[in-house]
């Protein structure tokens, strides 16, 4: 294989992964919040903000994978 071959190959796969494991994580701490919030609505507050911030540190992965896939394909 060629270079820039293997260099395409790597970006379309860290940027398949690096958005499918944000996306499955977030959907999951967002069912599981709202199960929380369900059997316990009076700590909605307390859940919501640290679903917010799980949420964040998840979308996060998905910057860094795009980082990471834009120093691979010009680097």
């Amino acid at each position: 294989m060629e270079t820039e071959t293997v260099r395409l190959l790597a970006t379309m796969g860290t940027i398949i992964i690096g958005t499918i494991a944000p996306a499955v994580s977030i959907g999951w701490i967002g069912s599981h919040a709202a199960d929380a919030i369900g059997r316990n609505p009076e700590a909605a507050s307390k859940v919501q903000t640290a679903m917010i911030l799980s949420a964040a540190f998840a979308e996060a992965i998905a910057i860094y994978a795009l980082v990471t896939a834009l120093i691979i394909k010009f680097v």
